[in-house]
């Protein structure tokens, strides 16, 4: 017991010994976000030096999602309580889908929604950045809340040109699927508030059966039924990336309208953030959870459908019998 308070008092007085100026300049700004923030409970030195350093927080965003780095989402991540600090918290971390919902009921009922939302994306592929880019998505009109929800990050006539070898195997597939990382970070810029809406590295790469071209999809669970699709599509003869997308789907896939998605994006936005130590495998965990779900429910869906025809076809049989019996005997 003496031995370990013995070796406490030498490592505090050893931190206690280096300069501040040497540990931000040469210790911190050497670290990741989520060892500063573990670093910061070692010491209330360090928690003074990590918490208080919004210069650190700003360099950390940019590092990781370099699409925080444009003057809008910047300005944005300004005005959070805590300023990049707590944009970090928020986006670094997924939604967790077990959560309770956080938004009222009478919040939903009188709109009291953003008039737009952010949407800052970074797509990497063997850990090269491939493409960064933000944009808004207004939701007030009646365009958006009736419509379909979906978000793209190009315009139709827009490609982003690359390298990346057809996969024309399964095999090619899944190497495909550990070359690639997305972010899309969504911003609530009126409660101040983000998430992050990827699973980090794909859960499934598809070739289209018809065209050939390659579907690398991301997900991410908004509740115990809803999830967020993201789907990046590239060409057949060149993998160009032709399409990024974002849809809310629910527990059939159905893909919901502007004003229903609105609802489940702002209950994730103002909902309880999980761990992602293991985001990537339980996001994948997830959506083959989903998908089988989705599989029981439609052979259960055919097999009331089969019988419900079956009883009709019988219904019909016995009228006809009926009828035709009831003229023989008359």
């Amino acid at each position: 017991m003496s031995c370990s308070s013995e070796s406490s008092s030498i490592n505090t007085s050893s931190i206690s010994a280096v300069h501040s100026d040497i540990i931000e300049t040469h210790i911190l700004t050497r670290l990741d976000g989520p060892t500063l923030a573990s670093t910061a409970c070692v010491s209330s030195q360090l928690y003074s030096l990590i918490t208080c350093n919004e210069t650190l927080w700003t360099n950390i965003c940019h590092s990781t999602w370099p699409s925080t780095n444009t003057p809008r989402v910047s300005h944005v991540i300004s005005t959070f309580e805590n300023g990049p600090r707590s944009f970090f918290s928020d986006s670094f971390t997924n939604p967790d889908p077990t959560a309770t919902a956080a938004v009222a009921a009478e919040s939903a009922a009188n709109h009291d929604f953003p008039s737009y939302l952010i949407s800052a994306v970074d797509i990497y592929y063997r850990k090269k950045l491939m493409l960064s880019k933000v944009v808004e998505t207004e939701t007030v009109s009646g365009w958006y809340q009736c419509s379909p929800f979906r978000v793209d990050l190009l315009d139709p006539k827009d490609t982003v040109a690359t390298r990346i070898p057809y996969p024309d195997t399964e095999e090619a597939c899944r190497e495909l699927a550990e070359d690639f990382t997305l972010s899309w970070i969504l911003i609530d810029p009126t409660r101040r508030r983000a998430m992050n809406l990827s699973s980090n590295k794909p859960v499934s790469v598809q070739r289209h059966w018809l065209s050939g071209e390659v579907h690398v999809r991301f997900a991410s669970m908004l509740s115990g039924e809803e999830q967020c699709g993201i789907v990046i599509m590239c060409g057949r003869s060149q993998m160009h990336v032709r399409e990024v997308s974002l849809q809310v789907e629910d527990r059939d896939g159905m893909h919901l309208n502007g004003k229903d998605s609105l609802v489940i994006l702002q209950r994730a936005l103002e909902g309880k953030r999980e761990n992602n130590r293991r985001r990537e495998e339980e996001g994948k965990r997830r959506y083959e959870h989903c998908l089988e779900m989705r599989r029981i429910r439609r052979e259960r869906k055919l097999r009331t459908e089969g019988t419900l025809d079956m009883l009709f076809v019988a219904f019909g049989v016995f009228i006809f019998t009926s009828l035709g019996l009831f003229a023989f005997w008359r």
